[in-house]
């Protein structure tokens, strides 16, 4: 009889061991899962949905010429007293330089000078070649692929850089060849470009671009735009919470994609955190 009790004492004091663990470890449970379930609001940076320019170009390049460019042939034996020539600027009229006989060598229009000595032994060899360059506008004659013809046309604005220089010139297409090159599958084009401060040399090789079917649209960062499979999408704000919103997407220029639909201008999308949100998320703006 005393051993029946001292089991039965014995299976009630586990039950109840066992009912404390449970009991604890459900308490414990809700207390960690309500202080981890309680996150802080996400950081994210957002942008304004604002209008901007958005086009196609063409990429080629091409080598700067002088729009106007002369060449003068002097005998060295006639030439009376010394030269300033490479580096000159010189203007309409302007002495370039004094030959025997009271002959004088006068400058045709406003320009930069330079000088080619002819090698000796050369047929020539006792001449001096004097450049007289106008460098206020360069010409740039490129060749287009044959698929641009439908494009390709008079006064396209052109985008002109060179390794030599870390800003942009502005040009446009002067003419445009009529036929096609049957060797090359081009079309012949001639660029002219503004040269005010004299910076682009003739004989440099320059890129250029060229722009087309330019048009104002939407635009927001490339970083705000989440491509699924065929569709995409941004995170828009208001009030701090983030609605998912589908878009249909057209160019692609400078870091930002044009939107042909899905949002409005004035309208803040997140562009950087896009990671870290859903739909719906509460969100903490850092920057805007």
């Amino acid at each position: 009889m005393k051993t029946t009790i001292k089991i039965k004492s014995i299976i009630i004091i586990f039950l109840l061991i066992i009912a404390a663990v449970i009991i604890s470890r459900y308490f414990i449970g809700l207390h960690f899962k309500k202080k981890f379930s309680v996150r802080p609001a996400p950081n994210v940076i957002v942008t304004e949905v604002k209008e901007s320019i958005f086009y196609k170009s063409i990429e080629t390049f091409g080598t700067a010429i002088a729009q106007n460019s002369k060449i003068y042939r002097v005998k060295k034996r006639e030439i009376v007293g010394s030269l300033k020539i490479d580096g000159r600027f010189v203007k309409t009229g302007d002495l370039i330089a004094t030959l025997k006989d009271n002959k004088k060598v006068i400058a045709d229009f406003n320009g930069k000078l330079g000088k080619r000595e002819i090698a000796q032994g050369v047929l020539g060899s006792d001449s001096l070649i004097i450049t007289l360059d106008d460098l206020k506008k360069i010409v740039i004659d490129i060749k287009v692929p044959e698929n641009y013809v439908g494009v390709i046309k008079k006064n396209l604005k052109a985008k002109i850089t060179s390794t030599a220089f870390q800003n942009s010139f502005s040009g446009k297409i002067e003419s445009v060849s009529s036929r096609v090159d049957p060797s090359t599958r081009s079309i012949l084009a001639r660029v002219i470009v503004n040269n005010e401060n004299f910076k682009i040399i003739p004989g440099q090789l320059m890129t250029v671009k060229i722009v087309y079917d330019e048009k104002k649209q939407m635009g927001v960062p490339e970083s705000s735009v989440t491509v699924q499979g065929k569709n995409a999408f941004v995170y828009v704000v208001k009030n701090n919470i983030v609605e998912r919103r589908n878009i249909t997407t057209g160019k692609r220029n400078f870091g930002k994609v044009s939107v042909l639909s899905g949002i409005s201008v004035g309208e803040k999308v997140v562009s950087e955190g896009v990671s870290k949100i859903r739909d719906k998320t509460k969100v903490k703006i850092i920057s805007n």
